[in-house]
């Protein structure tokens, strides 16, 4: 079982110092992409919690139910507001 482990361990260092340079940036950028994918949501969608969702990210990288919970928080901002504006609007058309 350590043989198989310490064997992949050995392949995937191998594998990272041979990588070049502009393929270790890459590498590296496409990560960040993907940690901070809450954050770049939350950049279209919930503009409004963007600084909370950017603190509770850093962390979350240990917890991928973290992650998913932030990724689905910064994707449901917009429709709060629609449903928010849609309930408002029926709440005056309502009243009147």
């Amino acid at each position: 079982m350590f043989t198989d482990f310490e064997q992949t361990l050995a392949s995937f260092i191998d594998a990272f110092t041979n990588m070049g340079l502009a393929k270790g940036i890459l590498f590296a950028l496409f990560f960040l992409a993907v940690w901070f994918l809450p954050v770049i949501a939350a950049l279209f969608f919930n503009r409004r919690h963007l600084g909370k969702i950017f603190l509770a990210n850093i962390p979350a990288i240990a917890s991928w139910v973290a992650w998913f919970a932030l990724l689905a928080w910064a994707v449901t901002g917009k429709m709060r507001d629609k449903r928010a504006s849609k309930g408002t609007d029926k709440a005056v058309e309502n009243s009147a």
